[in-house]
């Protein structure tokens, strides 16, 4: 038996162009979880994690233009409701995959707290884009009226970046490990988790941040003792030059390639470059991990070597 942590891009849990209703959630979420449930049929033990860049981003803009007839509720509050909305569309979607395949387990989803340093130097740079798709022009009155910090995205358009502090501790793993080791289907640390700090007298509070979900969900995969780390993104595999002529599919490559190519700058922040770093990171954290990054509807053929980049 080997010990997934899957890690659910926004593709996963959205359809680029269509409205961004509960409904159109549900659906991808489904098609997305028929996947999820192939490796389960296998044997293996699943932990799901997810991002909420896309789903926080639409909460705080419901908070801001509502906040005349109801307080806001503060950045790391709009996370937790994040997670549990996406956790309760996940629970759903396995819950008729497992029952259409036969299969006889339950899944969960934990609000999890994720500790980061309120030092970490992520608040004084943002990077992780939150919220939908803006054109130059709009991104400027938006730092013109509310003061966001704006970058272009990839090639596709502008969004809202916060602060990516570093996940150091995932604040319930030993109830995450204690659900997984009972037999459950977990969903933990979505969104990158809820960011905490530690203060003085020893209590963690929520500061305003949005943890990289793949460094969080590599943070999880190495507190559980994971075999795999799958991260499912828009594109079956991660490129050089990407986007370019030149462009280049990689396949499998060793740890030294990914740290070479990290290092060449390859890939864009906020984008595919936290999803290298991460696996990286799981890949050189003990002999025989590998980390795959891959599209959602290749899941299968990635874990099974035949799809995917692959860092054993």
């Amino acid at each position: 038996m080997s010990r997934i942590v899957i890690a659910l891009g926004g593709n996963a849990l959205q359809e680029p162009g269509k409205p961004a209703t509960a409904e159109a959630e549900l659906s991808i979420v489904d098609q997305t979880c028929e996947q999820i449930v192939e490796s389960i049929r296998l044997g293996n033990e699943v932990v799901l994690t997810h991002g909420n860049g896309p789903q926080v981003g639409r909460l705080i803009l419901q908070n801001e233009y509502g906040a005349a007839l109801t307080p806001a509720m503060p950045f790391d509050v709009c996370g937790a409701m994040s997670q549990g909305m996406i956790g309760y569309h996940l629970v759903q979607g396995m819950a008729r995959a497992m029952r259409l395949s036969g299969v006889k387990r339950q899944a969960v989803a934990l609000v999890t707290q994720v500790r980061v340093n309120g030092l970490d130097p992520g608040f004084a740079n943002p990077t992780k884009p939150v919220g939908p798709f803006y054109t130059q022009k709009e991104a400027q009155r938006l730092i013109a009226e509310r003061g966001y910090a704006m970058k272009e995205d990839a090639g596709r358009g502008w969004r809202r970046v916060v602060a990516s502090p570093e996940p150091l501790e995932i604040v319930e793993l030993d109830a995450v490990r204690t659900l997984v080791e009972k037999g459950f289907i977990v969903v933990a640390a979505g969104g990158g988790g809820v960011p905490v700090v530690l203060d003085a007298d020893g209590d963690l509070n929520g500061i305003a941040a949005v943890i990289d979900k793949d460094l969080a969900g590599e943070r999880l995969a190495e507190g559980l003792d994971a075999d795999t780390l799958l991260m499912l993104t828009a594109v079956e595999e991660v490129y050089l030059h990407f986007g370019t002529p030149s462009q280049q599919a990689l396949h499998r490559i060793t740890q030294e390639q990914a740290r070479r190519y990290i290092g060449e700058g390859h890939f864009a922040a906020g984008s595919m470059l936290p999803k290298m770093e991460a696996a990286l990171r799981f890949a050189s954290s003990k002999p025989g991990r590998r980390a795959i990054i891959t599209a959602p509807l290749c899941a299968s053929r990635a874990l099974c070597g035949e799809a995917g980049t692959i860092i054993a």
